[in-house]
């Protein structure tokens, strides 16, 4: 008896349509495409794109600020009324330093959309007025102190001016996860950047089996707004703690905006080598007094940071994100 024949179960041209010239769609023939046109009766015509196109352009930008910002001049941790300013003054009295702000939220700003109580107006008490007048934010004098009609005309202005800044990116919707802790040429310890991820990713640590590793950013300065404690609030001040590197945190006090407000701004200041802290995460860690409605303090602790910031690299001899003497 002769062997079985053995029959190819999948026919050639359906395993492998692209050797079968028969299955190969023809190539349509170009058409014709209208040129873009602005008209709101009924004939408004984009330029064409392809979904492709859309990806490419993205991926093409954020990975490659990634990957230029590993090694950064600043990292500014927060991007709220005291993140922002910092900044601003950073970027614009330095344009050569790289400045990489991280914000944990989708929409940069904090809580400085609104005034107090979820109301409009935003209070700024001089002489901080003048900040506001530099950055271009309209306000009423009332003497001792000016209003902005919606704290989110000054939040985004500001953000608007912070981001068209060529020496200044943001990643948000990400967050600090924890610090670079290294030692120095000296062999002291030193905070020498921040350990990112995607915001999604870290919230979501717990419901996975298996560790979703992050990534890094080097800084020789690292300035930390991270505001009150909360779910991801005074993260700095609390990991410093946490890690020993500080004895412990102060714990915000209750209002009084008189005493708080100078406090918070006179204190802005490196707390760990590598480390300055402001805002109100710098009230959680050295036990100030809230201030509440008011954000004069925000804007000039992001002042001050900037400032201290600048003496420490003016001061520093930095080889690839690191202080080295």
């Amino acid at each position: 008896m002769s062997p079985p024949q053995v029959i190819d179960a999948i026919p050639k041209a359906t395993a492998e349509p692209w050797t079968n010239k028969e299955n190969q769609a023809s190539t349509p023939a170009p058409q014709a495409v209208a040129e873009p046109k602005i008209d709101f009766n009924g004939n408004y015509t984009f330029a064409p794109i392809k979904e492709w196109e859309v990806s490419r352009a993205m991926s093409k930008r954020y990975f490659k600020d990634m990957y230029e910002r590993a090694v950064s001049d600043v990292v500014i941790v927060g991007a709220g009324s005291a993140g922002l300013s910092c900044a601003y003054r950073l970027a614009t009295e330095c344009p050569h330093l790289k400045i990489t702000i991280i914000e944990a939220s989708v929409a940069p700003g904090g809580g400085c959309w609104l005034g107090g109580q979820l109301l409009s107006a935003m209070i700024v008490r001089k002489p901080t007025d003048q900040f506001l007048t530099e950055v271009g934010v309209p306000f009423e004098d009332e003497g001792n102190y000016v209003v902005v009609k919606h704290a989110a005309l000054f939040t985004s202005t500001i953000l608007s001016k912070v981001l068209s800044l060529d020496n200044v990116k943001m990643f948000n919707a990400t967050a600090v996860e924890d610090l670079i802790v290294k030692q120095d040429s000296t062999g002291k310890q030193r905070i020498a950047g921040v350990v990112t991820n995607w915001t999604l990713v870290s919230l979501n640590h717990d419901t996975q089996s298996c560790s979703m590793d992050p990534n890094t950013i080097t800084a020789p300065v690292i300035i930390s707004f991270t505001g009150h404690d909360g779910p991801m609030g005074a993260f700095c001040a609390k990991r410093i703690v946490k890690s020993g590197l500080v004895e412990q945190l102060g714990d915000m006090r209750c209002l009084d905006m008189g005493r708080a407000e100078p406090a918070i701004v006179n204190r802005t200041r490196e707390v760990y080598p590598g480390l300055i802290v402001g805002g109100m995460e710098l009230s959680e860690l050295d036990g100030a007094n809230r201030m509440g409605p008011c954000f004069s303090a925000m804007l000039a602790s992001g002042e001050k940071a900037a400032w201290t910031a600048i003496d420490i690299i003016n001061n520093s001899k930095i080889v690839d994100g690191e202080i080295v003497a």
